[in-house]
């Protein structure tokens, strides 16, 4: 074989190499879009989840309670500090942060502080048997999202997610994940002396 016909017969095999390289490298970085994309749509990754009601008026909009007699808003309770917490039963990290909210929702009662607890996305009869396993408190207002929509007016992107509301009725912090009972009343307390508070980002969201 003369030098020519190495010249070409090696030419489109290096041409060859480089598109074969070249396809590789878009074919990672197109799923590296997909799976970003993927992660702040699911809640993955609650980092992506900081709420734009921060600093606005909390939704008010009726919801209905869990045993069905009348409905609950947080503009029932203005003046009050509001603690909105949406979970549901099927939601493992909801179950791991319920007792904290129960106790802090006793503890707190005192303060002028209402939990409004909402399920979401959840059998009723699976709910009910949530809060009688883990137990409930007389300070907490138990409501059911029913349809989703306070849902999609308070911007949940996961569960559980956890707002804060000062006695203006304005919200001033989120938690996305499960809370403590350290975090949630630190938070409480930030609240009372007038500190902000935020986006608070505490694990892993679920969806359904």
């Amino acid at each position: 074989m003369t030098d020519t016909d190495e010249r070409i017969g090696s030419e489109p095999r290096n041409q060859r190499g480089s598109r074969l390289v070249w396809g590789v490298i878009a074919g990672v970085l197109a799923f590296m879009v997909v799976a970003v994309v993927f992660a702040g749509r699911f809640g993955s990754d609650p980092g992506l989840s900081s709420s734009p009601l921060i600093g606005e008026p909390a939704p008010s909009d009726p919801i209905a309670l869990q045993d069905g007699e009348g409905t609950v808003s947080v503009a029932d309770h203005l003046g009050d500090i509001v603690v909105v917490n949406f979970w549901a039963s099927w939601c493992i990290p909801c179950r791991t942060e319920y007792p904290a909210l129960v106790q802090a929702a006793d503890d707190y009662a005192d303060f002028d502080t209402t939990f409004i607890a909402v399920n979401y996305q959840d059998d009723p009869l699976r709910a009910d048997a949530f809060i009688e396993e883990l137990g409930s408190s007389d300070a907490m207002v138990y409501a059911i999202d029913e349809g989703s929509s306070t849902a999609f007016d308070w911007g949940v992107l996961g569960l559980p997610e956890t707002f804060f509301v000062d006695r203006d009725g304005v919200v001033v912090g989120k938690v996305s994940g499960p809370v403590s009972y350290a975090l949630v009343t630190l938070t409480l307390d930030q609240i009372i002396v007038g500190e902000a508070v935020g986006d608070i980002t505490t694990g892993d969201v679920e969806n359904r």
